[in-house]
Parts: C-alpha cells; structure tokens; sequence
C-alpha cells in the first residue's frame, strides 16, 4: 500500500494511522509525494517535512517532481488540472512498476461534499456527482471521515503536519466554497456536508446501475459501436458516452451529445461528425465509428490480393468457402476495382439492371457501408459487388470454361 501524502493533515493523518495498523494487517507500507513546481521555497519545506516524517517511521518514500506550470501552458489546462494529471502520472507509474498494489488518497468526506456543491453549480450530470470515486488500483479510506475527526486525530497524538497557505485563498473556487458556503449550509442544517457526501455515494450507485443498463445495450461490430435508437435518454446518453470513450473520443460535451441524440428521431444516413468520429443513424440504430477516408483509387482489375479502403479482396482462380464466382471470360477487359460511384447500374444475378443504389437499398445495405465496398467495374457498368453478388452478365454457365473467385474482408 502506497499512501499519497501532500505534509497536509489529511494525507499524514492517512499515513500515521496505515503506519500504526500496518504489522497487524500485513500491509507492506510506502508512501508517495508529488512536488509540483508551484509554491517555491514552501512547496521544497513541505518535501523536507515529508522525508523526515517517513523517515522516522522507516517508510520508503517515493517522490515526484515536475514543473506543474509550464506543463499547463503546453497542455493549456489550468493549474489545478494540470496538477492533477500529473499526480495520477505519478501514482500510475507507482502501480504499473508493481511497488504497490494500492494507492491510497486522503480525500475526506469535506472534500467530497465541495466538489459535488463545485459540479452542481457548474452543470453536471448523474454521472459527475460521484465526484471522487475509486478506480483502479486508488483507493479513499476517508471518504466517510470528517475533517474534525482527521484534525481530533493528529491532536491527541501530537502529530505535526503542514499548512498549505494557498488552502485559503479564495480566487481558487473550491477553498470559496470550503470557506463560505458549506460552513452556511452547516448553519442552516446540521451535518448537512456528510448528507451531501452520503447523496454523492447513493447517485454513484444509482449512475453504476444505469451505466450496467447501457452498456448491456451497446453491440460491437469491427471497428463499430451500435446503440439502439429507441434506448431512454438516460441510457441512450450513457452509451453514447462509453461508445465516443471507447473509440478515443476527447473534447464533447453537452451540445455535442444533444446533436447525436437527435439521430434517433432522423431517417437514416444522417450523421453528426466530431474528432474523426461519426455517429450515423441506420434504420433503428445509432452507428459510431472513426472516420476514414473514402477508397477512392482506381486498380486494374487482376488476379491477387489487394487493399481497397477497409477492406482486402482477393481474386483468384482457386475456390473458396464462401466466395462469389464468375465466368472469368465473361469480364471485359478494362475492368477496375473501385468504390460506389453515381450513375452505376447493376443487373443482380437472375434480375434485370436497375441502379447500383437501389440494388444496394433492397438488399438494406445501409449507405455508409455501401458506398464503402468493393466493385468490379467498367465505366458505369458494375460486375460484381464484393461479398453480395456477381453480375447476371458474367454468371457460370454451360459454357463457361474457367471460373474466377471473388473474396473480401473488412480490414
């Protein structure tokens, strides 16, 4: 177990009391510091306290520094933000090299009620009420604990700590709200931080049930999410998130997700378009997948195996299970291997010519994928459609001499 510790009271009074406990829980001990470059000479005194702390104790210390300010002005996130990516860098880091199976924060239930008062004034959803919830490999030992009862602690054993002065600068909205706004509510309803930070753990609960639902929900095909259009919007939104994370998604937020659900009411083929993603409505589904460019090369048709867009195609004179076949002879010279264009017409197997859309129609082959696969081509005239059908002009007959083989797959 790994405690972060600040030289606050809240991170030394975490580390006093695993120290205490840690022989008779057989916990093997260590804690974490993070200097961010921030506060100068004081930031660099508080490291001092910290090494003396552990080392008295006889725990190993692991500590980070980073210029935290600089960092931000690359990345253009704020100060508080920067640093606290950069703590979780270093706490990821403590975890993947295996010298901790846990780290443990000192976040109390003081803290929990501010960031939740923080998110509910900015807008936030169900899901962001939760504000400090575990994840992987971090745990918060004091979310049920007060910051009386941290400082009634470090009292009675006569434990020092330090006091970080920029806590009570009220420019920085949380320590405003620390200040000002929970010690009035406290004035108006007795306890009324540990009910905040109690309604935060219930809407956790309740967003991880609803979050079960929608990801229940969500079908996965290559490279593909689908999310049914007739989904509640509570789910349908829920979804719509993990399929936007999933696929690499940054920057959206509200707006963004009120377009896409606005797809469930379209007709098909309308899309909303965002970070090299696509969220496209196909019948009674929401379809999210990255954007790529369109094949739009010409390769002369040929025995082989070639790339065209996402997908490989393969054409042979050698049968394959589930292949389309031809009569080779019947393909005029001059054919390409292309993609969709207007104006191609296409007579299906057995039928009469009609266009290329309307084929691809009534087969439901919705729009995005059609305009994506491979033909075989001339001029307008389409000969094969890879994976769906050959031409009623090159089909095997009684004549036919030699056959060709068609195959693809998507990349």
């Amino acid at each position: 177990m790994a405690v972060a510790v600040s030289g606050g009271a809240d991170s030394i009074c975490l580390l006093q009391i695993f120290y205490e406990n840690a022989s008779a829980y057989e916990i093997a001990l260590s804690a974490i510091t993070c200097e961010h470059g921030i506060r100068g000479e004081e930031s660099l005194r508080d490291l001092e306290f910290i090494k003396v702390f552990c080392a008295e104790r006889g725990i190993p210390l692991y500590i980070f520094s980073a210029d935290v300010p600089a960092r931000a002005s690359v990345s253009q996130r704020g100060l508080e933000e920067e640093g606290r990516a950069f703590r979780y860098e270093c706490f990821e880091k403590i975890l993947n090299e295996g010298k901790a199976d846990f780290v443990a924060t000192a976040h109390h239930g003081g803290d929990l009620a501010e960031t939740v008062l923080f998110r509910l004034a900015r807008g936030t959803s169900l899901s962001g009420i939760e504000a400090i919830r575990e994840r992987d490999g971090i745990v918060r030992p004091f979310l049920g604990v007060s910051k009386e009862e941290i400082l009634g602690y470090l009292h009675e054993r006569g434990i020092s700590f330090m006091t970080d002065e920029t806590n009570g600068d009220e420019k920085y909205s949380r320590n405003a709200i620390r200040k000002n706004v929970l010690p009035a509510l406290e004035n108006i309803v007795h306890g009324a931080g540990a009910h905040i930070a109690e309604f935060a753990r219930r809407a956790g609960e309740d967003d991880a049930y609803l979050q079960s639902l929608a990801d229940r929900a969500i079908r996965r095909g290559q490279g593909e999410i689908f999310i049914s259009a007739d989904l509640s919007r509570p789910l349908f939104m829920r979804a719509a998130v993990r399929a936007i994370s999933e696929l690499g998604g940054r920057d959206y937020g509200e707006r963004l997700l009120c377009e896409i659900e606005k797809l469930q009411v379209l007709q098909s083929g309308k899309k909303v378009c965002f970070s090299g993603i696509e969220a496209v409505k196909e019948k009674n589904e929401i379809v999210f997948l990255k954007q790529c460019g369109r094949f739009t090369e010409e390769l002369p048709f040929s025995e082989g195996v070639f790339e065209a867009g996402k997908f490989r195609v393969r054409i042979g004179q050698r049968e394959e299970h589930g292949a389309l076949y031809a009569d080779f002879n019947g393909i005029p010279a001059g054919c390409v291997i292309r993609t969709r264009r207007e104006g191609d017409r296409f007579t299906p197997f057995g039928g009469r010519e009609k266009s290329l859309k309307k084929f691809l129609t009534d087969k439901k082959i919705p729009a995005r994928i059609g305009a994506e696969i491979p033909l075989i081509a001339k001029g307008n005239t389409v000969y094969a459609v890879f994976g769906v059908e050959i031409s009623d002009r090159i089909k095997v007959t009684q004549n036919t001499t030699r056959r060709i083989y068609f195959a693809s797959e998507r990349i």
